[in-house]
């Protein structure tokens, strides 16, 4: 999981939400922007 938020939030400026409820079950949310701010990694 580390990973996956490393990558999806400093590669591609994304976000991950996680919404857990007990007894059913755990929902992960990714949002990757369809467009990038490409000067953060120049």
């Amino acid at each position: 999981m580390s990973i996956s938020y490393q990558i999806v939030t400093k590669k591609h400026g994304g976000t991950i939400e996680c919404f857990s409820t007990p007894g059913k079950g755990t929902e992960f949310l990714i949002q990757i922007p369809i467009q990038q701010d490409l000067s953060k990694y120049r």
